[in-house]
């Protein structure tokens, strides 16, 4: 099977520097992604998550917990922008930018129709090629998380309690996915 041809290889320089025009521009492996603003209920979902997630980080110190737009590096020269993230403190903010943080503890993108592709292929990819340590996909419209490790083939499906093991000195974190997930979040049915 031939490889389909890139049509430009984006470098992250080029990507930092396209203007501020209300897209999110990630760059994967040489290529650009871009994606639109994201719907309100992608928003609602993510604010949710995020408040579970920092909480138990700040808890037990993991370091800090952030939300995109951030253009982490995750060594590979690309620009990444997962919805939410987990990643160690870092140790000279001023100095080292975005590129101080090293690669996330955790990553999470909340899929929608334009980005499903990109989220569960491209980034999903690349971020196991980092070493991103869990990354999550989650899928309002079914109600479930798809989770991934470095060296994993196929996701785990979590529909019931998703439970993150940043550290073996700890409890993990516990969310409770039925209560997680609210029925307005889905998206209706077509006609």
């Amino acid at each position: 099977m031939a490889m389909p041809q890139v049509e430009r290889i984006w470098t992250r320089a080029e990507v930092l520097a396209l203007p501020d025009d209300g897209n999110r521009y990630e760059l994967i492996g040489g290529e650009l992604l871009v994606s639109p603003s994201p719907r309100l209920v992608h928003q609602l979902a993510l604010y949710e998550l995020f408040h579970l997630v920092d909480g138990y980080v700040r808890r037990h110190h993991l370091g800090v917990t952030g939300l995109s737009p951030a253009d982490l590096d995750l060594g590979l020269g690309d620009v990444s922008q997962p919805d939410l993230f987990v990643v160690r403190h870092p140790e000279d903010p001023a100095r080292d930018g975005w590129r101080g943080v090293g690669v996330p503890l955790l990553a999470v993108e909340v899929i929608s129709p334009t980005t499903a592709r990109h989220d569960r292929i491209t980034k999903r990819r690349r971020y196991q090629t980092a070493g991103v340590a869990s990354y999550w996909i989650v899928d309002l419209d079914l109600g479930l998380v798809e989770r991934w490790h470095p060296n994993d083939q196929e996701p785990t499906l979590e529909r019931g309690t998703l439970r993150w093991y940043p550290s073996a000195a700890g409890p993990p974190l516990e969310i409770a996915l039925d209560a997680y997930f609210r029925p307005e979040w889905r998206t209706p049915p077509e006609p």
